[in-house]
């Protein structure tokens, strides 16, 4: 299997061992990450001006690229999965937004939504199997009680990230039982952590992640693994307890080539 892969800026920097584990672990499991060639940053965050076209551009060139290549596209970062996905989403069913954004562009035909848009996680679920994936652990989490956070981009709005159950999703306890941990479920693991407060109003910010984490280990969790990089710096900030990993980092664990991917 092989797909086209938007990796993102924040992969390329302050998060790259949630790029590297993410390409490791896809190899072991038997699919192929093609990275677009010059993709440009999506922006971080969805733009909601219906009048707002050149902030979705970038967005819209990495989903023709893959349509071109017949390829699905996947990602793995939780912020640039919440912009291709709305914006791709905007392309199938906003004629206005359709047709300025392709007026921009230099295409050889029309993009209108046809790329599929793909979180790893579900490459995973739906792909792979996660009853498939437990059969490649070979260094099983036994013993490990893990909390996943979902944070609020992956999930919502539900109608158009159809992700999973927004209220009361599963995919990432699912993947944490098929690395042979025990997954946490907790109070907060689907509420936002603050995170494009957290320069302007830090202590907010620190409150919302401070319920998180304490929520967390209430419920006998001793770690947190998430989807997304800033996420992740806010979870640190706040909390020096509980640790908290990329899902990917815990997957490359358990099939035994974590080494490998941090060399």
């Amino acid at each position: 299997m092989k797909y086209s892969y938007y990796p993102g800026c924040t992969l390329k920097n302050k998060a790259k061992t949630l790029d590297d584990y993410a390409r490791k672990c896809a190899e072991a499991l038997g699919f192929t990450l093609e990275e677009i060639e010059n993709w440009q940053c999506c922006g971080g965050v969805y733009p909601l001006g219906n009048d707002e076209i050149a902030t979705k551009l970038s967005s819209v060139r990495a989903l023709n690229d893959a349509k071109e290549k017949g390829q699905e596209l996947v990602t793995v970062c939780s912020a640039c999965h919440h912009v291709l996905k709305r914006v791709n989403d905007d392309m199938a069913n906003v004629e206005d937004i359709r047709t300025r954004a392709n007026n921009y562009m230099n295409l050889s035909e029309p993009y209108s939504g046809e790329t599929t848009v793909l979180h790893y996680l579900e490459v995973l679920r739906d792909k792979i199997g996660f009853d498939a994936l437990k059969e490649k652990v070979t260094n099983p989490l036994t013993g490990r009680k893990i909390g996943a956070y979902y944070g609020c981009l992956l999930l919502r709005p539900g109608s158009v990230m159809a992700f999973d159950n927004p209220e009361n999703p599963k995919i990432m306890e699912d993947f944490i039982r098929a690395l042979g941990a025990e997954p946490v479920v907790y109070p907060y693991r689907n509420e936002c952590c603050g995170g494009y407060i957290s320069l302007k109003e830090k202590e907010m910010a620190k409150s919302m992640c401070d319920t998180i984490t304490e929520s967390a280990k209430g419920f006998g969790a001793d770690c947190l693994i998430t989807a997304c990089p800033l996420c992740m710096y806010n979870l640190n900030q706040s909390n020096k307890e509980l640790p908290v990993y990329y899902f990917t980092e815990l997957l490359a664990e358990a099939l035994g080539i974590k080494e490998e991917a941090s060399e």
